[in-house]
This record gives structure tokens, sequence and C-alpha cells, in this order.
């Protein structure tokens, strides 16, 4: 037990043992739950069983009733999933005694988008929005897309992930230029 409290209080972990475990979690949720870990889809669920209430009354609005009637009844074991990584990130970072809350990230971004917090959490904003609709239309986001089909060796899994590298690489220039 020690020996894993120590882990947990290191600042870095190896990529490799860090890959391993996350491959490890997949291989066991969908052995034991028989279920594909995945996150975007929290948010259409969340989405829907707040929109139900608010168009249920209106025949010419049931866009939540009938595009989603699986997740409108309730919120379903992605979003507990979604809870799940948060604490369990939350008590990660308290472990390893690193938690603290910042406004602005590191000098990187200040070099780039100068040291404006509203900047910051509007350009995130608009970085979620765009993400969430590109896991919409490629079918799934990086955990469930490239990392659980990953683990089921689809072939979908293996054009999204250099596909995920590549635009990555290209927003990086588009954004940092040639600063970083």
């Amino acid at each position: 037990m020690r020996w894993l409290l120590r882990q947990l209080e290191k600042d870095l972990w190896s990529p490799e043992v860090a890959g391993i475990g996350l491959g490890l979690v997949y291989v066991l949720a969908l052995w034991l739950a028989n279920r594909s870990p995945g996150a975007s889809g929290t948010f259409f669920n969340v989405a829907a069983v707040v929109g139900k209430p608010l168009t249920a009354g209106d025949p010419a609005n049931q866009f939540f009733v009938s595009m989603f009637p699986p997740v409108t009844e309730g919120l379903g074991w992605q979003f507990w999933m979604v809870a799940g990584i948060f604490f369990g990130a939350l008590a990660s970072v308290l472990i390893g005694r690193h938690f603290r809350l910042t406004w602005m990230p590191v000098e990187q971004w200040k070099d780039v988008f100068g040291g404006a917090v509203w900047k910051r959490w509007v350009i995130a904003f608009i970085g979620g929005v765009i993400l969430q609709i590109g896991a919409g239309i490629a079918g799934g986001c990086t955990s469930g897309l490239a990392l659980a089909g990953g683990v089921q060796l689809s072939p979908a899994a293996f054009l999204f992930i250099p596909g995920i590298f590549i635009s990555g690489a290209i927003v990086q220039l588009l954004v940092y230029r040639n600063k970083y």
C-alpha cells in the first residue's frame, strides 16, 4: 500500500506506466462491465435530461424526446463515469499535494495570448464547443473512439488516432506559430 501511495504522490508518471494503466482500465471496463468508456455522450445525456422537460409540452419541438429517447430517462452510466473521473483526479492531486487553483496557466499562454483571464475562458469555451462538435462528427471522443476503439481493434480508431496527432500539430503551428 505504501508503494502505491508513493506512486500516487509523484508529480509526473512515466508515460509508459500511465499508458499501461489506462489500457488496463479500458480492458477491465469492457470485460467486467461490458461497457466501452467514453465521455462525449455524457454531454448529450445531460442536455437531453435538461431539455426534455423544457420541450415536453410543445408538440412542435420534440427534439430531445425523439432524438434521444434512451438518454432522456435519466443520467446514465457515462455521467457517473465522468463524475468519477473528476473526483478521481481531485483525489489524485490531493494525495500528491499538487492541488492549486490558478487563473492563468503557464508563461507560454501569456506570451501568446496575453494575461487577460476572460480571453482564456472564451478560448477554452470555444475550443470545448469545437471539440464536442468534432466528437459528434467523428462518432466519439478521444476516450471513446481512439482508446476504447483501439482496445477493440476498430478500424475507425486507427484512422482517428493519426488524425488527432496531425490536427494537433496543425493547430499548434497556427496558435503558437514559431514561438514554441
